[in-house]
Parts: structure tokens; sequence; C-alpha cells
């Protein structure tokens, strides 16, 4: 007899971790990470440390960047089980990168790298440079798409500018292969240009024209030409070309070395011509990399000339018309170190771009922004996807079309440096989180946004307005959870469109669990005949636990009800039995027996409408006698 008991308890604990773990699949499943990993954690404690359910656990706590929790259950499915995942060795190294636990995550990296190598979560990186990975963890964009155009070649295209409908950049494409740049062994750069075409369907494609040479009459040379600024009529080009003479020979200083120079074309007749040098140049120095302010009356520039900070800094000129200019004046130390600093761009709100191998970087050149135009000091490194651990440089915006480029010789490209589109598209999600009864806001509602791998991108507690508000790439789809205590949480799928800078309405309505007397649940399902919590009854019974949780002074009452149809004691014995199963199962949740007061079936002695005995119903009508009520003596 004994051993018959000890087998039963056996049997019924084996049969809560199953339907447990099985919830927690449910909860996992909907975003609800916290009562998943309650569930998961506590199968764990019963006896069940499968690796789906550690590696479950990882993932909840993964998903809500709580590393060091994730890294606990990664490493404990990893260390178990010998045939786990791989994903999970990536998933594992992320975790103790996020702790900076680099060394060890190296490991992970590389185990991940030898059986997964057509894996491209890492394929391209310097995986093994551990002072890389903080940065790149936390500066990743939500918004952004970098896509390589397709007018990129095998050596180098770099330095992509968009004016009025032209695509200028810099290339070697058409140069002939016996007059080579020592530098790279490629041919020397030209300036060439491309159309652009935007479609007119919803794609939001845009095409660009087979490139050609810039047309012009005196720009490119047998030598270096690239790096174009124009300004806002139209009419006026700078280029940064090598220092060549009158008649187009390269020209160097005592040393041997030709250097930089800037020069500028006007438009006349839809050609470019009239090129002339800027008297700010130099044969023993460069000067290059030319950039307007908004007003065209300030020109950015690069130079190693005397007066700077480093190897190369960033310069500025006035423009005073008629080929005349001020004194260069160098940036300062705000923006100038020992190191490299090029490329400057500005943008119409008067942020300076530029590219540097100083500061906190991901590798070689990185893309950063400065305040100092508009009197501030802050650098800030712009992060991927725009930076890599290689060169990245050239960056410049329109703010306008929301469209920009950046040029870059990271792995995956065409060539040694190729031109890269981005389009920066976001929408605003937006909306208030309301009281489904009362239709008030929900003060201290919690809302976040979820991308479609389930990871937890943003979280944040409403006000008393009960209002939020997420930034979100556009043609992306999200989900927005809204959960508050004592509430049921709504959960809503939201598919951005294409429209950059549109507000999506997302109101959030949860539905109240404490309505006077009662707790409010969704109807407690049971199989025909049976009164074994199933999965779904256990899923909406787990509110009741998170309220008793809450609220630690409360008891209850548990009722269970049928409809009138079956015999009268029949009804009665099974509705019983279904609420001590039911009162079972919150007991099981850790959930103190004493605190349920009772826990009896009514049969159909207590029928909500006329549906007795004999009269005709539908099946709606039946089904509203069939509930559980749940009574709580909270004041």
């Amino acid at each position: 007899m004994k051993k018959n008991i000890i087998f039963a308890i056996l049997a019924l604990s084996s049969t809560f971790i199953f339907a447990q773990k099985k919830v927690a699949d449910k909860f996992f499943k909907n975003y609800a990470y916290v009562k998943a990993s309650d569930l998961y954690e506590e199968a764990v404690k019963k006896g069940d440390s499968s690796a789906h359910v550690l590696t479950r656990l990882g993932d909840c706590y993964y998903n809500n960047s709580n590393s060091e929790k994730a890294s606990i259950w990664y490493a404990e499915a990893i260390k178990k089980y010998d045939n786990v995942d791989p994903i999970y060795y990536y998933k594992y190294a992320q975790s103790l990168r996020s702790l900076g636990e680099y060394e060890e995550a190296v490991v992970y990296l590389e185990k991940f790298n030898a059986v997964q190598s057509n894996e491209d979560r890492i394929d391209g990186t310097d995986f093994t440079n551990v002072a890389l990975y903080e940065k790149l963890k936390s500066t990743e964009s939500v918004y952004v798409d970098l896509v390589n155009l397709p007018i990129n070649t095998k050596n180098s295209d770099f330095g992509g500018f968009e004016n009025d409908g032209t695509f200028y950049f810099a290339s070697t494409s058409k140069k002939d292969r016996e007059n080579l740049y020592a530098w790279n062994n490629e041919p020397y750069l030209d300036i060439y240009e491309s159309q652009i075409s935007e479609s007119s369907d919803n794609e939001n494609v845009t095409d660009y024209s087979y490139p050609n040479y810039v047309k012009s009459e005196g720009i490119n040379t047998k030598y270096h030409e690239a790096s174009v600024a124009i300004t806002k009529d139209g009419k006026t080009m700078y280029f940064t070309r090598d220092n060549v003479s009158n008649n187009k020979k390269l020209k160097a200083d005592k040393k041997g070395t030709a250097h930089l120079k800037i020069y500028k074309a006007t438009l006349i007749d839809s050609v470019w011509q009239d090129v002339k040098e800027l008297s700010i140049n130099d044969r023993v120095f460069s000067t290059g990399h030319p950039a307007l302010s908004p007003d065209n009356k300030t020109l950015y520039f690069t130079s190693d000339r005397e007066g700077g900070f480093g190897q190369t800094d960033i310069w500025k000129v006035a423009i005073l018309g008629d080929d005349n200019y001020g004194f260069p004046v160098n940036l300062g130390a705000a923006v100038n170190t020992s190191g490299k600093e090029m490329f400057p761009f500005v943008d119409e709100d008067e942020t300076l771009y530029f590219s540097s191998d100083s500061y906190i970087n991901l590798g070689f050149l990185d893309i950063f922004k400065s305040n100092v135009l508009k009197g501030g000091t802050t650098v800030e490194n712009l992060g991927a996807p725009f930076n890599s651990g290689y060169d990245d440089f050239a960056f410049n915006i329109n703010a306008e079309k929301g469209r920009g480029y950046l040029s870059s010789n990271r792995e995956g490209g065409m060539g040694s440096d190729d031109i890269y589109s981005f389009e920066i598209c976001y929408q605003l999600i937006k909306g208030t989180v309301r009281d489904s009864k009362t239709a008030l806001p929900l003060a201290l509602s919690t809302v976040q946004l979820i991308d479609e791998t389930g990871k937890v991108i943003e979280e944040t507690m409403v006000g008393e307005d009960g209002m939020y508000s997420f930034r979100v790439r556009c043609n992306a789809t999200v989900n927005v959870l809204g959960s508050k205590a004592d509430y049921k949480d709504d959960l809503q799928v939201v598919n951005t469109t294409l429209a950059n800078g549109a507000e999506l309405m997302v109101d959030l309505n949860l539905i109240p669990l404490i309505d006077g007397s009662e707790i409010k649940l969704a109807p407690i399902f049971f199989d025909f005949d049976k009164w074994d919590i199933r999965t779904d009854a256990a899923y909406e019974l787990e509110n009741i636990v998170d309220v008793m949780r809450e609220h630690p002074e409360m008891n209850i009452d548990i009722e269970s009800h049928t409809d009138s149809r079956g015999p009268d004691n029949y009804n009665l014995t099974l509705s019983d039995k279904r609420a001590k199963s039911t009162r079972d199962y919150i007991i099981s949740r850790g959930i103190d027996a004493s605190r349920i007061k009772s826990a009896n079936g009514f049969g159909e002695t207590q029928l909500i409408n006329d549906c007795s005995n004999g009269v005709k119903c539908t099946k709606e009508q039946h089904q509203a006698n069939r509930r559980s009520v749940f009574k709580h003596d909270l004041k």
C-alpha cells in the first residue's frame, strides 16, 4: 500500500512538471519571459534539467538582456549536454561579452565557429579581438540597414555624394591597368557620376544608372581625383586631387611626396569646367576631403599642415567669394587628436561627422559625430552598423530624404573600398495603456517592445497619463506587450509601413483581474468527463497565482459550476473534482494551502440563466453556466 502511494505521488509530481513545462512554453511563445522563467526554474527544482528547459531559461533572460542569469543557464546546458544546439555557444558567448568576460567568450565563439563554419554571425569579424565587443553590442541600431551599392567594383569605390538626382563618387573602374597607384596596386581614382531614380511603387527601391566619367572639362586626370562637395545651388563643385602641374604632371615636395589639394569647378551648360586650385593649398602638405557648411559660407577639410594636433586634422576656412578664402582654422582638441581625423561632413543642424582612428572605436577608421560646431565638446562613436572592425569613412546624409552614404572596406564587400547606402527610416509606435473596464490610463504599467525573434528591444514604465512611445524601423513587424500587476497582459502585433516619420497609434487595454469580490479569468476549460488541468487552463490559472503573490494577505474560495445537461448528482461530483484539481494546481505553484479557504463544486445548482433541465438552450447559453468562480476576501 505504501509503495502504491509513493508511485502515485511520483506520478502526480511528474504530471505537474510536464504541465508546468507546457505552460511555460506557452508563456515563452507569448514573450512573457518573467513568468516563463519562473515556471522553468520550478521545473528544474522538481527534477527537470532537460536541455529544452535549461536553454529556454537562458533564452528568457537573454531576451530580456539579463546576461548574468542567461550565462548561468546556458552554461548549465552546454556543460551538461554535448549535443546542445550550437546556437547556444553563440548566445553564451554573447552573454559573457556583455559581462566583460571576453577571454571566456572567445572560447565559446571559437567552438561555435568550429561547428558552424558557414554561420554569418561571426563570419568576417575578428571575434578574438576582445576589446571590440562591448561597443559592438551596445551601439547596434534598430532602424538602419546598409546596402552595398550595385555600382561598386572589385577595386576602390568611395565618397558617394548625392546632389539633385545625380550620384557622384570616386572609382578606378575605367582606368587602364598599366598606370597603377603603388600604394595599393590599383589604378588611380577618377570622379564618376550616376543618375538616381526612385521606384514609383511601394517597394521603396533606389536605382543607380551605369556610371560614367563626370561630365567635365579638366576635372579627371591620370592621377587621383575624389571626395566631392557641391553647393546648394548646384553650380560649384569642390573636389580633391593629387598635386598636378599645369601640364598634368605629378608634383612632389623635396622628400618626393605628392600631396593632395582641393580644387573647385563651375557648372556651365551642364558641364563642370573652369577648374581652379584653392589658395589654401601648398605643395608641402596635403589639403583634401572638402565639405560645406549648411549656408555654404564655410569649407571644412582635412590637412596635415603645421599647427595641427596629429597626423591629419580637420580644419575650416571662410569662403569669402571671388575665389578668396580666409585663414584656415583648426577645429581644436575637441575633435582632433594625435591620430588621424579625416572626411568631415556637416549636416543641416550643424552636426559634424568625421572619421578617426582614435577615441573608443571598433578598429581602424570609425565614423564619429560631434557638436563642436554648436559650441559643444562631445564626440560620439556612431557604432554598428555604420562602423565595423575595418575602415569606415566618407559619411554623409540628406536629412530630408532620410538617405545617406558611407564608405568601408569591411568584409563582404565587392572591392577594396565600397560605397554603402543607408535609409534612416523610422516610425513612432505610441499609445496609451488603459484599464479595459474604465478606459482610464494605467499609471506605472510596463510596456515592452519585442522584435520578431522574441528579443526585448526596449522597455518603459508609463507615467500618470499612461502614454508610451517607441522608435522603430520602417517595414518591420514588432510586438508591443503591456503589463501591470492585477491585470491581464495585452499583446499587440504591429506592422510598420514604408512612410518615414509616420506615427502608429497602438493603445493597450489591460483587463482587470480583480473585479469586486471576484478574480475574473477567461473560462477554465476541461476535457469532456475529466478534471485534469489542461495547458490552456493552467495558463489562465497563472493569473490567480500572480494576484495571490501580489497580495499575500488575500485568501480565496474556488467554485466550480456545470450546465444542466447530464445527471444532477454526476454534475455535482464532476464539478467538485474540478474545483479541487484547480486548488491543487494553485498549491503546486507555491501558494500556501491555508490561503484557499474552500474548493467546492456546485454542479448545476447555481445556474446564471434559465437553462435548467428540459429547457432548450444554445451552446453559448450552456457555456455561460460552465464556469469557475474565484472569490477573494481582499478589502
